[in-house]
Parts: structure tokens; C-alpha cells; sequence
């Protein structure tokens, strides 16, 4: 399952949102922070179509009910104005993400 196929709630986990999330600004959020927690770094910036602004690794862990992973925090600049997102990655969407990474894509087909 490729992270297009897998829906963004499984993989973060919204605390705060001063800006509604579209799926795409979800998973932009995600990839980030996934490369900022695999990396240990602390900052990186975020740019899409309609996105800039900067993902911040809280290098903490939270637990929300049976949710828990690592923290971060964004401060993004959308059409719609700027805002913050607070979220965590999820265990199991770090789980999804590792799978992905340690198996590359086999071709379709073998001549």
C-alpha cells in the first residue's frame, strides 16, 4: 500500500489545527515530518502548490488515548492565511512507512 493509497488519519494524527487540513496538506505534513523524525533533524521547510512555511520536530513523545508517536509542530502560510498545525505521526503509520522503504517497488513485469 503506497502512501497515495493510504488515508492520511492513519498516519498522523491531528492535536490542533488553525487551519482545515485538505488530504493534501495532510500528507505534505506527513512526509515532512517523517524525513524530519528518520533524520533527527529539528527543522525543515514545506512547499507545495498552495503551501509554505515550516515543520518543527518536537522531539517528544505524546499519547492521545491509544495513539502515540513522536510530535511536531507547523507553521504554514496556505490561500487561506497562515496557521499552525500541531500533530503526531502514528505508530502505525511509522510502521507503513518503514515496510515501504525496506521493500523497493518490484517491476511489473520481467523480460
Amino acid at each position: 500500500m503506497s502512501s497515495d493509497e493510504t488515508p492520511y488519519w492513519l498516519l498522523i494524527s491531528v492535536l490542533f489545527s488553525s487551519q482545515p487540513l485538505t488530504p493534501s496538506l495532510a500528507m505534505t505534513l506527513h512526509q515532512t515530518a517523517y524525513e524530519l523524525h528518520e533524520r533527527g533533524d529539528a527543522v525543515k521547510e514545506v512547499a507545495g502548490d498552495m503551501l509554505s512555511g515550516k515543520v518543527h520536530n518536537l522531539r517528544k513523545n505524546v499519547a492521545l488515548g491509544g495513539i502515540a508517536g513522536p510530535a511536531f509542530e507547523a507553521e504554514i502560510e496556505t490561500e487561506r492565511g497562515s496557521g499552525v498545525v500541531r500533530f503526531i505521526l502514528t505508530r502505525q503509520g511509522l510502521e507503513m512507512m518503514r515496510q515501504q522503504t525496506a521493500t523497493p517497488p518490484r517491476p511489473k513485469y520481467l523480460n
